[in-house]
């Protein structure tokens, strides 16, 4: 697990190509990244299940609910198979760009 934070914002990679451990990681270290939006870089893995995806739909959850951003980056995937609650997105620019605009969106009041 790779860990970058650049201002108020944290992607976490996946380096070891286990999603179910993965999950489990970042789950246990939770704490540290509460208070930062979130990107969950799946790039590495080739063969990716909707239910993989979707275990992370708690974490999404729980991490909306404090107001900050919470984005899956997965490439080779029906994005249309999640629900609309979980932002999956083929790239790390399309990620950030969706954390500008949600941004804007809490600045707003939205």
């Amino acid at each position: 697990m790779k860990v970058d934070q650049k201002s108020h914002t944290i992607t976490i990679k996946d380096t070891q190509g286990d999603c179910t451990s993965f999950l489990m990681k970042v789950t246990h270290q939770y704490k540290s990244f509460e208070n930062h939006n979130l990107i969950i870089d799946l790039l590495n893995h080739d063969k990716l299940s909707v239910n993989d995806i979707k275990s992370f739909m708690p974490l999404s959850k729980q991490h909306k609910k404090a107001k900050k951003s919470f984005i899956v980056v997965a490439s080779d995937f029906d994005y249309n198979a999640v629900p609309a609650k979980l932002a999956v997105v083929p790239s790390m620019l399309e990620a950030n760009d969706i954390i500008a605009m949600e941004e804007i969106e809490r600045d707003l009041g939205f």
